[in-house]
């Protein structure tokens, strides 16, 4: 599914819910965005494909949880990356808008 531009997600920010139609993996990041842990985390804890695994790996790497972050980015078939959590986020939010 191809989501909104990438401008259109950040806008919809400042919206009380995610805009309809948007993956469970985009949810997770709006959810995220907006210091929702619990919510994000909710949102991918279930789903089996890389593109999940990936977005759990980066929210336990925020959380802090090196080891169990790391995990994750073995199962999403990546290393952790050396950049911002920030930039990681849109990088993610930017890969997930392509899909």
């Amino acid at each position: 599914m191809v989501g909104p531009s990438f401008e259109a997600f950040i806008q919809s920010l400042d919206k009380a819910q995610p805009p309809a139609g948007l993956s469970d993996h985009l949810k997770a990041l709006w959810h995220d965005s907006l210091g929702e842990w619990d919510a994000a985390h909710a949102c991918v804890q279930d789903l089996p494909d890389r593109s999940a695994a990936h977005i759990h790996a980066y929210l336990h790497r925020k959380e802090g949880d090196i080891w169990n972050a790391d995990y994750w980015y073995r199962r999403a078939g990546r290393q952790r990356p050396e950049v911002s959590l920030d930039e990681e986020w849109e990088q993610i939010v930017r890969m997930m808008l392509e899909e």
